[in-house]
């Protein structure tokens, strides 16, 4: 019967074509990559799956395996692949650059940095117009944390509950998933407050977040009022009021909590969030390192969905569309608490990694990957939503453009996680049928979806009756 259902697997959802043809793979067996990973690799750089995909070459929203079996890439590098595997815009301009200059240092001009800052800077409003480009989301975050304490002359940074901003010493302090957390001192001076999740907190409706898709929650709010974001906002008060000193160094937040499984928290939350934090003369700080450029398809930046405007910005991931860059982009003045002493990055905007930058930026604008990101994510979430309203286990739908998180739970009422192994299956089962997804949540029991931003309408119907047959086999094994 087990056999009988795999072979049916495959069939269920016809995987739309592709008409690229991967290599053939000539590097090492299966067997020996394995070897090699369990003898020479940290095993605190777990795989995925019980048997981990080896991967060999990807095209835009696709990946190939050593065997050359296709797959979608739902997850695209954990939010990383912004325009595609591969895209030939940014390939070819890097071939370009590798052939010209690889790295010198920002103690020197080069055109590559410039023209970088320049294009990076203006899709930002005023005064959010300079950058320090680093290396990766957690060098980011440490920095916009130093910044903060730097120019306030405060020191405590308060962040939620469930957020992610890297696994540095300095920004574990901001991380708050206890699986990220090691048992040593770290994140001296770093604060957790409630999270604002409408779906999993002790408040929510079915008009507060801003998504094609909703909570099932009843709401008993009138018009123009939002009682669930006025109690987080006491919540928000009451850490002001008990946890920190009068005056704080400053706030981070992601616009939609990534790690956690795209939570989004009541519309106008953020907004108030950030007048208290200035009130007590801190600053606040943007995590844009899943939610930026265009992801969330209404606006380049999620900080915009909120209608706020942080005094510090970090980006990366998308940023590099696989290249390990990133940045903080805040005001002069900010920027200018940093230069009283020496702070400098070696590698940070090197002219290889700001032509990759650059032509990221142009791929996004010239294939319009910004309005994909809407049109095509609110149609998988409306999909999606179906699917919550015709099995039990799917809690919640949720999210924004191509961020997408898929809540599992034992049933709606009590909002129970689903057990891990029951997460697993369904997982594994889209795997087996070539849709690749994330996951997320304290409990591992959210599906996050957060693709290349080419992927079309085509793809999402093949994807969500993928996931709809996983389902469904999960129904049937339960009975």
């Amino acid at each position: 019967r087990q056999q009988k259902w795999k072979s049916s697997l495959s069939t269920q959802a016809k995987m739309p074509p592709c008409d690229f043809v991967p290599e053939k793979y000539d590097s090492y067996p299966y067997e020996r990559v394995q070897k090699i990973r369990e003898q020479n690799i940290a095993p605190s750089l777990r795989t995925y799956y019980k048997r981990p995909l080896l991967l060999h070459q990807g095209h835009m929203q696709w990946l190939f395996d050593h065997e050359g079996r296709r797959y979608l890439d739902l997850f695209a590098g954990i939010v990383t692949v912004s325009v595609g595997h591969c895209h030939p815009k940014v390939t070819m301009a890097t071939q370009k650059q590798l052939a010209r200059l690889w790295h010198t240092t920002n103690i020197y001009m080069y055109p590559a940095i410039h023209e970088y800052a320049e294009k990076l800077t203006s899709l930002f409003p005023d005064p959010l117009k300079v950058v320090y480009l680093t290396n990766s989301g957690s060098e980011a975050n440490d920095l916009a944390m130093f910044m903060a304490r730097l120019h306030t002359r405060n020191f405590d940074i308060i962040s939620l509950r469930g957020g992610y901003h890297g696994g540095s010493p300095y920004t574990l302090g901001l991380t708050s998933l206890t699986s990220y957390k090691h048992g040593v001192a770290n994140g001296f001076g770093c604060t957790t407050t409630m999270l604002p999740d409408v779906f999993r907190g002790p408040w929510g409706g079915s008009h507060c977040r801003d998504s094609p898709v909703q909570t099932v929650r009843k709401c008993s709010c009138t018009e123009g009022a939002c009682l669930a974001k006025d109690q987080y906002i006491e919540q928000f008060k009451d850490t002001l009021n008990t946890s920190v000193p009068k005056t704080v160094a400053g706030f981070i937040a992601e616009p939609i909590q990534g790690v956690n499984g795209a939570v989004q928290y009541p519309r106008n939350f953020l907004n108030e969030a950030y007048q208290l934090i200035r009130e007590r003369g801190g600053l606040c700080i943007s995590d844009e390192v899943q939610t930026g450029f265009g992801r969330t398809g209404s606006h380049f930046w999620g900080f915009q969905t909120h209608g706020v405007v942080p005094d510090i910005v970090t980006l990366a991931k998308g940023i590099g569309n696989g290249f390990p860059m990133a940045a903080v982009v805040t005001t002069k003045e900010i920027a200018s608490s940093l230069a009283q002493n020496l702070h400098f990055n070696t590698f940070g905007g090197n002219p290889l990694a700001c032509v990759v930058g650059a032509a990221v930026l142009d791929a996004i604008e010239e294939d319009g990957l910004q309005k994909n990101s809407e049109d095509v994510g609110t149609y998988m979430l409306l999909e999606l939503a179906k699917l919550r309203d015709k099995f039990e286990i799917v809690g919640d739908v949720r999210g924004k453009g191509l961020m997408i998180g898929v809540e599992m739970v034992t049933d709606k009422d009590s909002r129970h996680p689903l057990p891990a192994e029951e997460i697993n299956q369904i997982w594994e089962d889209c795997k087996d049928m070539g849709v690749l997804i994330g996951r997320g949540g304290l409990y591992s029991q959210t599906f996050r979806i957060k693709p290349p931003m080419c992927i079309t309408k085509r793809d999402v119907d093949f994807a969500v009756e993928v996931f709809c047959t996983a389902l469904q086999r999960h129904v049937e094994r339960a009975a």
